[in-house]
């Protein structure tokens, strides 16, 4: 065991001791309501339970967990199951010798459970648990603890269930619900007043207060016997001896276990692991988000677990990492696991010294103490759910945990809410649109600067490929709807761009759709293009190798898969314009005239501008110029293509565009004179002519028309190219 580091000794000891003051009395109301099931004789058995519970879990769960500042004490949703699993061994007729063994060994079993889950790691995938389930949950709890404390605050006998209680008012004692009564007002109003003191032990001090005050004009209130007022003693004397007895007594009972009463543990157990389990962790990440710290949620699920086998195995209650009493702790001035140690400790004080003194706290404000905390852990807030028709159907999850828990059990509410929670996670990934956006091959274009002639090509024809952009989850539940989306584009495009880059999951349904769909292009000898696969998704898996393996993926086949959407255009466009019959000598260099700049010009001016040009090989690869690099050049490709780059860091740049063989580039640091604002690389082993401006200006001076022109002709291809981009715009804002 790795002891805490003290850096505030002081500020530990006072916040363990203001969160041992929040958490015991609770502990004992806790372990009032489990044992009381079995008769009004183990009242005080459960008292000592829980202050045991207090103390285990407190010591061995911050001794062994993750999580400085947390406080782990006896728990509502300890005492829900428990009190429910005792309530059906006490129905199915088992001996209270049993049931006691029961109880041990479901908490025992729990922390077992605990400890598992740690070692397997699974405790980052219980915070998953839906919010809906959580709340409902809370709620439920909440309820199932104030209708089982209502009778005990009425003064009613055992047995009766709330309705009966509430039905049954000669059954009632006033003396009962003044003492409950005066809890409750004490445990609200005095934090109004101060914050010094925890509520729940000024409701209780208020509450023992009324009591005497009662017995002043009831002497009978005054004895323990026969009295069902008051916790009572736990043997005649008001000893421990009997505690200790009926400890080691309960193992006696060992032979009577049946195997179907083994497995009946079980499931509660599971439960109860669960439910701990979610509790302590949820206080964890509000305590991570009060103190900027981070909590290892494995260990501290092995540091509950043993604290639970440790109170098991002392006879005390099941506990979690608790809300009230870690607040308490961290405004004590507590800041490490020591604060854990020092409640704990205090807390087994407190069982040595006020064993006799927990004979005369009465039930009832007990019972007021616990319908405060039931009522607390109602999710008020889950009712503006009502406000909205789109969070409707999540209230509806709600209300469907909290009627469950209350007519069935709290791991089948567990159960229909997670299923519930499920149903409505696919009907929101089906409701939403797979389709994100769909256009043609002439709404939209490459990155590649296309001469007009190409460009009328591509107007022309680029309605032969389709680009239908994915978003979401591409699964059982959503591939219907792509099937819809691409169904018209099978039949009459030769080629289907599917770009895949804001897809999050995709499972095997919609890989065998997939495969279907390149099937059917295959036969009209069209491609299915896959552009922007994740390298991982969300999960993990990696998609491209995902689609290798279901065989969608393969060599040979109609299926092509680019990094980025405007290769996968680029691609398309080259083949439409191809099999369009553009002639065009792709290895060989352009001449001069052959520029669709100077098409048409004579030809001794264009000699003699080219003799103002600079010839120039690059190897593919190589830059041509860098962004902030000085110069006027004006670069045209007689051969080859060249790639602008604009340079976001040292590792990542943004593609603004391809120039391929009889385009230029360069332009504005020609016409402005100013530094270039991009880097240019030679995408492919690239020859050029290069004027500057310097040069150009002298050969303009004598050839005045041609200069004219040639500034004419950039003008207009870049008012063509704006055309081109402002139409594709609107397309996709439309």
């Amino acid at each position: 065991m790795k002891l805490p580091k003290l850096e505030n000794p002081a500020g530990d000891f006072w916040g363990g001791f203001a969160a041992m003051l929040v958490a015991l009395p609770s502990a004992i109301a806790f372990g009032v309501t489990i044992y009381s099931v079995l008769g009004t004789d183990h009242v005080a058995l459960g008292a000592l339970a829980g202050i045991l519970g207090a103390t285990a879990i407190g010591i061995v769960a911050s001794s062994f967990g993750g999580t400085n500042r947390l406080i782990s004490a006896p728990c509502a949703p300890a005492a829900a199951v428990a009190s429910a699993f005792a309530i059906e061994a006490v129905k199915s007729g088992a001996p209270v010798d049993t049931t006691l063994l029961l109880l041990t060994l479901l908490g025992l079993l729990a922390g077992l459970m605990q400890v598992a889950f740690g070692l397997l790691r699974l405790g980052r995938l219980i915070k998953y648990m839906p919010y809906t389930v959580v709340s409902g949950y809370l709620s439920g709890v909440g309820l199932i603890i104030i209708g089982s404390q209502v009778p005990k605050l009425l003064g009613t006998p055992k047995g009766l269930n709330f309705w009966t209680a509430l039905a049954a008012p000669d059954q009632w004692r006033w003396q009962g619900i003044v003492v409950g009564v005066v809890t409750i007002l004490a445990m609200l109003g005095f934090p109004r007043l101060t914050k010094a003191v925890p509520g729940a032990v000024l409701g209780l001090v208020a509450g023992i207060a009324a009591y005497f005050g009662l017995g002043l004009l009831d002497p009978a209130l005054l004895s323990l016997q026969a009295n069902t007022l008051v916790v009572g003693a736990l043997d005649g004397g008001g000893g421990g001896g009997s505690f200790f007895a009926g400890l080691t007594g309960r193992w006696t009972a060992i032979s009577d276990i049946s195997l179907q009463q083994l497995q009946f543990l079980v499931m509660p157990a599971l439960t109860l692991a669960v439910l701990l389990s979610i509790d302590t962790l949820k206080t964890c990440v509000v305590l991570d988000a009060l103190t900027r710290s981070r909590h290892d949620s494995n260990r501290e699920l092995i540091g509950q677990g043993l604290g639970n086998l440790a109170s098991g195995a002392i006879g005390g209650i099941p506990g979690a990492g608790t809300m009230g009493a870690t607040l308490v702790n961290i405004s004590g001035g507590a800041s490490s696991r020591f604060s854990g140690l020092v409640e704990g400790v205090l807390a087994l004080i407190a069982f040595l010294l006020l064993a006799s003194f927990i004979a005369w706290i009465p039930v009832a404000g007990l019972a007021g103490i616990l319908i405060v905390i039931g009522v607390r852990m109602i999710d008020r807030n889950s009712f503006h759910y009502l406000k909205s028709r789109s969070t409707i159907l999540d209230f509806a999850v709600i209300v469907a945990v909290v009627g469950t828990a209350l007519t069935v059990s709290l791991i089948a509410a567990s159960g229909v809410g997670i299923v519930l929670a499920v149903m409505l996670f696919i009907r929101e990934q089906i409701g939403g649109s797979i389709i994100r956006r769909k256009l043609m091959g002439n709404e939209t274009f490459s990155k590649r600067v296309r001469t007009q002639e190409e460009m009328k090509i591509l107007t022309a024809h680029g309605n032969r490929a389709a680009i239908i952009e994915l978003q979401g989850s591409l699964f059982f539940g959503t591939t219907d709807q792509l099937y819809l989306a691409m169904e018209p584009e099978l039949k009459t495009r030769d080629f289907l761009i599917l770009d895949m880059r804001r897809i999050q999951t995709v499972d095997v349904t919609a890989a065998h759709l997939l495969e279907q769909v390149k099937d059917m292009l295959a036969e009209r000898k069209g491609f299915l293009i896959f552009s922007a696969i994740p390298a991982t998704l969300p999960s993990g898996r990696d998609m491209q190798q995902y689609f290798d393996q279901v065989g969608l993926i393969q060599e040979g086949s109609p299926v092509r898969v680019f990094p980025e959407l405007d290769d996968a255009l680029e691609w398309v466009e080259d083949r439409i314009i191809r099999e369009a019959a553009l002639q065009r000598d792709e290895e060989s260099a352009l001449e001069l005239h052959e520029v669709e700049l100077f098409a048409g010009r004579k030809e001794q001016t264009l000699a003699a501008l080219e003799q103002c040009m600079e010839k120039r090989s690059v190897a593919k690869g190589a830059n041509i110029f860098n962004r902030g690099d000085s110069g006027d050049e004006l670069f045209l490709i007689r051969r080859g293509a060249v790639r602008i780059m604009l340079p976001l860091s040292d590792r990542q740049s943004h593609h603004l565009g391809t120039f391929g063989r009889g385009a230029f580039f360069g332009e504005m640091a020609f016409l402005d004179g100013e530094v270039r604002s991009a880097d240019a690389v030679a995408f492919t082993d690239t020859e050029l002519y290069v004027l500057s401006r310097r040069a150009f200006d002298k050969f303009a001076e004598e050839h005045k028309k041609l200069g004219l022109r040639l500034m004419e002709g950039i003008a207009s291809v870049l008012a063509s190219r704006l055309r081109y981009t402002n139409a594709e715009l609107r397309v996709l804002e439309s």
